[in-house]
C-alpha cells in the first residue's frame, strides 16, 4: 500500500491505547499471509528482548528492545506488532506454536479481523 489504510491504523492506535492483546488480524504482505493478535508496541518488545537475553548468543540485543520508541504517543503507528502469530503456508502455520512478527502497515495490501485457522487434512 503507498498510502496506510487509515482503518488498519486506527486499529493500531486503539490496540496501542488500550495495552490489549486481544485483537486478533490477519494481514497479508508481500509473499506472506500472517495471521494472530497484535500486542502494543511496548509489550511486543518486552517479550522479544526477554527471549533474547535467555539465548546465550543473541542476549546482547535484547538491550535494543529495551529502548524507547522512536515514535511519540501523538504519532500513529507506523508498524503492526504480532504475537502468538503464524505465516499461513498451504494447509498450515509456521511456527507452529506461533512467533513474533512486526510489519509495517504500509506494506499490508489486505487484511481482515480475526485469526484465520488452518488445518492438517
Amino acid at each position: 500500500m503507498s498510502k496506510p489504510d487509515h482503518l488498519l491504523v486506527d486499529i493500531a492506535a486503539t490496540v496501542e491505547s488500550g495495552q490489549s492483546n486481544q485483537m486478533s488480524l490477519t494481514v497479508v504482505v508481500p509473499g506472506a499471509v500472517i495471521t494472530g493478535r497484535l500486542a502494543p508496541e511496548t509489550v511486543w518488545r518486552e517479550r522479544v528482548a526477554e527471549v533474547l537475553r535467555d539465548s546465550e548468543r543473541l542476549g546482547p540485543f535484547s538491550a535494543v528492545f529495551t529502548s524507547a520508541s522512536p515514535h511519540g504517543p501523538d504519532e500513529p503507528p507506523t508498524h503492526l506488532h504480532f504475537h502468538v502469530a503464524r505465516i499461513l503456508q498451504g494447509s498450515f502455520g509456521i511456527p507452529e506454536t506461533g512467533g513474533m512478527y512486526r510489519i509495517a502497515i504500509d506494506e499490508v495490501s489486505a487484511w481482515t479481523v480475526g485469526d484465520l485457522s488452518y488445518s492438517d487434512g
